[in-house]
Order: C-alpha cells, then sequence, then structure tokens
C-alpha cells in the first residue's frame, strides 16, 4: 500500500482559495504574505482592494486576490506542462527538485493543497520539466483561469521601472542594470534608507541628479593582498624584499620560487606573486569585503578537545559555504578564532577588531555568547548563536538565535493535538529530563477541558482505552517528547502495535527520529504528524549539488556538524549585503541543505528562527 507525506511550513497559515479568488484574513496575515501566496504584488493587492491602501487587514475581512483574467500581457506567456504526483512527492519536495519557488507553484497551482494526492496534476513551467524531471504534454495558460496572466519575467511597469523580487539584493541589482550602487540610490531616493522590500517597485533607468556619476560598473580597490586561482596572491610593493615576504607570509623560500619561476629575474615593485593555496574564502581581502570571524571551540591552546571534532565538522561545511558565496561574487575577509573552553574563552575576545567586523558567527555556549554580546555592545555587531538558546538572550537586538526552542514545537505539538481531540485519552512518552513532557501537559490540561493526559516514561505504558459499554478497543492519543533515537523507535513499534487493534490512533512526535521514515506505511495507520528542524530533501537537486561538492572536497558525505555549518554560514551571507545590513533581509525565510530559517524578531529584541517542517503521515 502506497502512502503519502505532506510537509507545511511552521508558522504560516494558507486559507482555501475559492473560486472566485477571494482571500478571508486569518490570524497572523499581512498584506506581503498574502500577495506572496497568490504570486501578485503588494501594489496589485492594494490596487484590487484599495479600503487596504493602508496596509491595515482584519481577520475575517475577504481581499481580492486576482487579477483579470480578461486583462493581457504584451509578453508572450512561457509554456506550461504538467507532472502527475507520486507516492511521497510534497509541496516542498516539488520546489526543490523543479527549482521553483512556492509562491509560484501556488500561483499556478491556485488549489495546491487540496490536490496533492497520489495521481493528481501539477502544473509547472514546461521549461523546469524539461530540466529536472519528466515531461508531459504542455498545458495552455487559458486551461486554468486562475493563473495570473502576468508571466513570472513580466515585472516591469515599463522599460524604467523593475519590481523587486524576493531574493534581490544591491549587488545583483546593480550588476543585473549595470548600475552603481550611487546611481541607484540617486534614482530612487530613501531606498538606502528603507531596503529592498519584495513587491515594491524602484527605477532602473533614467536621469539622476549627480549626472557626473559614470555609466559604467563599479570598480572596486583592493589591498596588496587578494586571490586568484585559489591561491594567495600579493603585489609587490616599494621597499618589499623576499625575505620579508617570506616572513609575512609564513612560506619557505623553495616554496615561493616553485610558484613563481619570473622571481629568478629578480623582485619588482608591482609584481604579483602566488604566495600559497589556499581556501578563497579566508584569505580574500577587499576594501569592501564584509569582515566575518567565526568562532568555534577547537581547544587547541587549552588541551581541551571535548568539542573539537564538532567544530571541525562545523568548519568544513562553513568553508563550503564561503567558497560558493565568494565564487558568486561577495567579497569576504573570514577570521577563525580558536573559542577554548567556556573557563578560558575571555581570552578569545581579543582577537575581535571590533571595529572592523562585521558579523560573528559562533560561539557555541550560552556563557561565551554572553561574553561577546557585551564586548561588541557598543558597536552592535551582529551575532549569530548556532546553538545556545534561552530566554536571557532575548534582551539583545543584534542577536541572531539559529536553535529553534524547543517551547516552539512543544506549542505547535498542542495545536495539532486540540485539531483532532475528541475526549481521547493522551499519552506524552518522556525523556529523563521530562521538562518537555511536563510543559506538554500543562499546555494541554489548560487547552483541552477535562482531558486525561498521563505522563509514561516507557512506549510500553501507552495503552488503548476500553468501550465500558461494548468492551471494545477505543483509539488514544500518543505524544512523543524524547528526541532519542532509542526512543523513536520504542514509540513507533508501539504505535505500530496499537494501530493494528484500533483505528484511528492519533500519534505525535516533537522530533524527527529516523525511524519514522522506514516505517512510513505502517505509521501512516497511527496518523502519524510529526516536527522537523534539519532534513536533507535528497531528491532536490540544490542538495545534490551541495552534497556532491561536500563529497569531492573531503571524500566522505557531510556529518551532522558539518550540515550544520554549511547552513548557518550559508543563510548568513546570502542575507548580508555590501554594507553588513545583515538585518534588512533577516525577514526572508529560506531553506539551505537541511534548515530551514525562518527568523521572527521577538518582542525584548533578539531574531529566533521558528522555522520547522510539519510532516503528516496520511493513511490512503
Amino acid at each position: 500500500m502506497t502512502k503519502k507525506i505532506f510537509i507545511t511550513s511552521g508558522l504560516i497559515a494558507f486559507a482555501a482559495m475559492n473560486a472566485q479568488a477571494i482571500h478571508t484574513v486569518v490570524k497572523g496575515d499581512t498584506p506581503y504574505n498574502i500577495s506572496k501566496k497568490y504570486g501578485i504584488s503588494v501594489n496589485e493587492l492594494y490596487q484590487l482592494n484599495p479600503k487596504v491602501q493602508d496596509g491595515k487587514i482584519s481577520i475575517g475581512e475577504s481581499l481580492v486576490v486576482n487579477k483579470s483574467t480578461a486583462k493581457t500581457s504584451g509578453t508572450a506567456q512561457p509554456a506550461l506542462g504538467k507532472i502527475v504526483l507520486k507516492p511521497k512527492q510534497t509541496i516542498y519536495g516539488i520546489t526543490k527538485q523543479y527549482q521553483i519557488s512556492e509562491a509560484e507553484l501556488r500561483r499556478l497551482n491556485p488549489e495546491l493543497d487540496s490536490r496533492m494526492k497520489i495521481g493528481d496534476e501539477v502544473i509547472l513551467p514546461q521549461a523546469n520539466i524539461a530540466k529536472y524531471g519528466d515531461a508531459t504534454a504542455p498545458v495552455p495558460v487559458e486551461a486554468n483561469p486562475a493563473v495570473i496572466s502576468q508571466s513570472p519575467a513580466d515585472i516591469s511597469i515599463d522599460e524604467n521601472t523593475y519590481q523587486i523580487q524576493e531574493k534581490d539584493n544591491y549587488y545583483k541589482l546593480t550588476r543585473k542594470f549595470n548600475l552603481t550602487q550611487k546611481q541607484l540610490f540617486a534614482l530612487n531616493p530613501g531606498l538606502e534608507e528603507k531596503g529592498l522590500k519584495p513587491g515594491e517597485f524602484i527605477i532602473i533607468k533614467g536621469s539622476v541628479a549627480e549626472t557626473s556619476a559614470p555609466k559604467t560598473a563599479e570598480t572596486n580597490t583592493y589591498t596588496t593582498t587578494s586571490v586568484s586561482d585559489e591561491y594567495v596572491t600579493y603585489t609587490v610593493q616599494s621597499g618589499d624584499t623576499v625575505f620579508g615576504i617570506l616572513n609575512r607570509f609564513g612560506v619557505a623560500l623553495d616554496e615561493l620560487l616553485s610558484l613563481n619561476p619570473q622571481l629568478s629575474q629578480g623582485l619588482k615593485a608591482g609584481m604579483i606573486l602566488k604566495i600559497k593555496k589556499l581556501e578563497a574564502g579566508y584569505v580574500k581581502k577587499s576594501g569592501d569585503a564584509l569582515n566575518v570571524v567565526l568562532m568555534l571551540p577547537f581547544g587547541f591552546d587549552t588541551g581541551d578537545a571535548k568539542f573539537r571534532t564538532l567544530s571541525l565538522d562545523f568548519l568544513t561545511g562553513a568553508k563550503l559555504a564561503i567558497e560558493r558565496n565568494a565564487s558568486k561574487g561577495q567579497k569576504l575577509d573570514i577570521k577563525v578564532i580558536d573559542a577554548g573552553n567556556e573557563a578560558s574563552f575571555k581570552n578569545s575576545l581579543t582577537q575581535i577588531n571590533a571595529g572592523n567586523t562585521d558579523l560573528i558567527i559562533g560561539p557555541f555556549f550560552k556563557s561565551s555568547v554572553l561574553q561577546v554580546l557585551d564586548y561588541v555592545k557598543t558597536q552592535k555587531i551582529p551575532v549569530v548563536a548556532p546553538f545556545a538558546n534561552s530566554d536571557d538572550l532575548l534582551k539583545f537586538d543584534n542577536l541572531i538565535l539559529v536553535e529553534t526552542n524547543k517551547l516552539v514545537y512543544a506549542e505547535r505539538i498542542v495545536k495539532e493535538v486540540k485539531d483532532v481531540y475528541s475526549d481521547q485519552k493522551i499519552y506524552i512518552m518522556s525523556d529523563s529530563d521530562k521538562s518537555n513532557a511536563n510543559y506538554l501537559k500543562t499546555q494541554l490540561d489548560k487547552t483541552l477541558r477535562n482531558a486525561s493526559v498521563i505522563v509514561v516514561n516507557s512506549a510500553a505504558d501507552i495503552k488503548l482505552d476500553q468501550n465500558m459499554m461494548t468492551g471494545q478497543a477505543v483509539p488514544v492519543i500518543a505524544i512523543l517528547a524524547s528526541e532519542e533515537d532509542a526512543d523513536g523507535e520504542a514509540f513507533a513499534n508501539r504505535m505500530m502495535a496499537l494501530s493494528k487493534e484500533a483505528n484511528n490512533i492519533r500519534a505525535f512526535s516533537m522530533y524527527y527520529s529516523p525511524v519514522f521514515e522506514r516505517k512510513v506505511d505502517e505509521l501512516s495507520q497511527a496518523n502519524l504528524v510529526y516536527l522537523m528542524d534539519r532534513k536533507i530533501d535528497a531528491e532536490g537537486s540544490f542538495e545534490k549539488e551541495i552534497l556532491a561538492e561536500y563529497k569531492q572536497k573531503y571524500c566522505k558525505t557531510p556529518p551532522k556538524y558539518a550540515i550544520i555549518g554549511f547552513d548557518i554560514v550559508n543563510d548568513m551571507l546570502s542575507r548580508e549585503n555590501k554594507k553588513g545590513e545583515i538585518f534588512k533581509q533577516i525577514n526572508k525565510v529560506q531553506t539551505q541543505l537541511a534548515t530551514k530559517f525562518e527568523f521572527e524578531k521577538t518582542r525584548n529584541g533578539a531574531y529566533v528562527n521558528k522555522g520547522y517542517r510539519v510532516v503528516r503521515l496520511v493513511p490512503n
């Protein structure tokens, strides 16, 4: 028997689109989220609904979300095709495999959520199907009147304007339209202050007040050290000596001569020397480079190797991310600092040049994070905490917390249970800590009136209820509140056994366990719903590319902390611009190799990641 898996994004509620393309506002909706869902710009949403021109919407309010189908576009529409859904295909998997955004996928398929069964057809750009999958007969645009007539590429009102897309940044726009950043700001007064906002239009052609600005791409001024063809290169300055260069870079004379045969003619000012072959991201220095510090607990100086393997793995993933971003033109100056252990960490702070650092990734431990925040409190340098996450960190508005708080998962499980609760007995399988289980019980007792909620230590203690009148087995709700794989295995086995004795068992898990993927068919009989923070979509083209690059570089599959290192560094660098203004793009929802990043600013100030995926195993 084949089953299907649905993956939905955490914290995002999708309302159904009716035949008239009307959206009913629900809690959490914003004009931007609504326009993104239906593939229209915020300006278009305002044009369709003049009453919300000021941006204020109310829960329950009905909004028109489709442009008139009578509207025609002067641009030829791209050919569309369709795929037939196979077992285990999901919305998330389709977006990754066919390289299409979820917003565009939903634009082409307005009733997507209700048409994700095996055998259902999903419309995609024909070019994407041909490139990333098996093409079928093209589907004309007219066959789907709910699809907006505007092509994704048709994003200009005229040749002088451009509609900002979700992944745009200043660097991409200046390259795309052959402008300097100065010219872009001159054409769009106020843009530098407010930043790029998806859906808004900007001017990309026209006369500017500063006519003296040259109509050429920006030039970059580099220092004497740079990277070329995977080598650190150095431009010889007047007064340099070979001995001085050797001491400066710590290389041997024979190495320098072998890389630079021209030295046999003597050292001359202006000569460009290859110094040594190093990772590009760690040596590239330029006047407008982004200065990034990585603080990892290697423990070399303290002799503490407890977290050394973890740190080395994290660094391999980080290096891959740095190299990818550098190859795309991002100018990076990376400094790796041995953060030691918590006791010795204070000594590491002096290695941070607070006056010339744009981003700090790490350290790992909360006490160390607090010390870094205090050290850079004057400069307000953005600090990314990969693993630390506690309430006393939330007051720092320059802090980005990557690790999703466990309470976020617990609250989602409570919501899921509430949606299916019908006087069943509820079991919570705890780990030795019991904090997750106790929190769940407290919240369920508050949410569900007179519910019977029982915390157990073993899967064997989860038992079916019994109908006093008929003697028949009555289904129960069971929740796994442990992230230990052994507990996941025991819980899964128990759910599979109970689902054979009674229908409509409802199983939930705060965490992913490998057995959930090995036993999809069996666990679907228990209607298992579980949450994932990190999981690689092995069928995605982006994921395949990264895994292949890592294996080619390190001759192995990336371990857990290499994946985390790649995801965090790649995500942070992708949000940066030349000015280091990471917070201007912090609201973008992005999924990297395995981690979903969906940052939300807390009331106190810090940015916390609330990104996760909800996986549902649904029986046919």
